[in-house]
């Protein structure tokens, strides 16, 4: 069976983080692009209204803390 991703579903996490900081599209953007860009990351989707990042990555090629990272770098500030 295949997925449609170039992952098998044994190597991917999946993380909701809250993300503090995001108001309109161009945040949601900015948060998107810092995170999608990160090796690994297969799949990330800010929603902006609930304050939420949702991730899909593979924690062999990425780690939770450069994703944090890379949020906080972008300008936002994730809620432990």
């Amino acid at each position: 069976m295949s997925t449609g991703c170039c992952e098998p579903i044994s190597s991917r996490s999946d993380i909701v983080l809250k993300v503090s900081g995001m108001s309109c599209g161009h945040c949601k953007g900015a948060v998107e692009k810092a995170v999608g860009a990160l090796p690994g990351v297969s799949k990330v989707e800010a929603d902006v209204e609930n304050g939420k990042v949702e991730v899909s990555y593979n924690p062999s090629k990425v780690k939770l803390n450069d994703i944090k990272q890379a949020i906080e770098d972008a300008g936002y500030d994730v809620q432990e």
